[in-house]
């Protein structure tokens, strides 16, 4: 019984940190995320290309986010957040070659690798649901438009062959869900978020990698932590 009332005390002491958190105007904080992106692609319409490709694949590769937060209460259940920040991430593409091509051209590629530092500027809305203790889960929608700084690098080299040239500006939306925990000083939140660029990032280009596809744009999937205070 005085176990019982123990950790009865315990809990109890805990709930209600940071009471007063919910009820004010603004306020800040820092996210880092890691991520995970690909290219949704829709292969060439291009027929003779397609007498020597079979098609092409785009898989998750693993990157890093890091963004600041400023948090903006609309209501009792609905905050408007800004999250400035940087991406970087990578994503590949596999070219899966007919095998009469691949007898006559020993040096194609199998793969290509396409690395990007997006500069962030996403918008969300945030539902918050009722407080449980020092939990509470929440749902986000939001659009961003993002900015790949190493693209101009690569679209000005035109000399370098073995890259896919993709248009520096993306737009997005964007849905996700998590949870806060108030801790003593500070709230902490993970969250999962899953990202839809809907812009075709390719630039156009005579190579046959590029010419492989008509149509490209980017997915990511997000496990973020957050500090607010």
């Amino acid at each position: 019984m005085s176990l019982l009332s123990l950790l009865s005390s315990n809990v109890n002491a805990q709930v209600g940190n940071l009471g007063k958190f919910d009820s004010r105007l603004l306020h800040y904080g820092i996210q880092v995320g890691l991520t995970m992106s690909k290219f949704d692609l829709e292969f060439s319409s291009d027929e003779a290309l397609r007498q020597e490709l079979q098609g092409t694949t785009s898989y998750y590769a693993p990157g890093f986010h890091i963004a600041v937060i400023g948090d903006l209460r609309l209501s009792k259940w609905f905050n408007l957040r800004l999250l400035p920040g940087v991406t970087l991430i990578t994503r590949d593409v596999t070219y899966s070659w007919e095998p009469g091509y691949l007898a006559s051209h020993r040096l194609a590629e199998l793969s290509r690798n396409v690395e990007s530092v997006y500069g962030d500027f996403p918008i969300e809305l945030k539902f918050r649901s009722i407080r449980y203790n020092n939990f509470r889960p929440y749902i986000t929608a939001g659009v961003s438009y993002g900015f790949d700084f190493a693209s101009l690098r690569k679209n000005r080299n035109r000399t370098d062959e073995s890259i896919i040239r993709l248009e520096p500006s993306d737009f997005r939306y964007s849905m996700g869900l998590g949870f806060d925990v108030f801790l003593r000083y500070v709230k902490f939140a993970i969250d999962l978020k899953v990202t839809f660029g809907f812009p075709n990032l390719k630039v156009e280009d005579p190579d046959v990698y590029i010419r492989a596809f008509d149509y490209l744009n980017s997915r990511t999937v997000m496990l973020s932590f957050t500090f607010e205070g």
